[in-house]
């Protein structure tokens, strides 16, 4: 899956440079959507994201690329690799960050439980 965020300035620190944790906020989101997607019905919550190194620099007006993809199901939980880039042309496109971020599937009681066909 991918999808796409525009940088504006409420998304930007007091030196024009983006905060971090929109960054994580919105891979985190996409994650959602995607497992959403594939696993509709089911009440997905966020357990973890693996180590997260910024590399480049964001700034406003730029347009993210978020690249989704499924890379493993457990039981009750589903992993997606998240890779974030900047600029859309092939020639100038530059990786800010990647990561993996692991959802689970919650029953009514807020306790783990089987994803559909596990």
């Amino acid at each position: 899956m991918k999808s796409y965020k525009l940088v504006m300035p409420e998304h930007l620190n007091q030196f024009g440079h983006i905060f971090g944790g929109n960054l994580l906020k919105w891979a985190d989101e996409y994650a959602w959507i995607a497992a959403s997607l594939d696993y509709p019905k089911c009440k997905l919550v966020t357990v973890g994201m693996d180590e997260v190194s910024f590399k480049a620099n964001v700034k406003e007006g730029l347009i993210l690329e978020f690249e989704l993809e499924k890379v493993n199901v457990g039981t009750t939980s589903v992993q997606y690799h998240v890779v974030v880039y900047s600029n859309l042309r092939e020639d100038e496109k530059k990786l800010i960050f990647e990561t993996n971020i692991t959802l689970v599937n919650l029953d009514e009681n807020d306790r783990k439980k089987k994803l559909p066909g596990k």
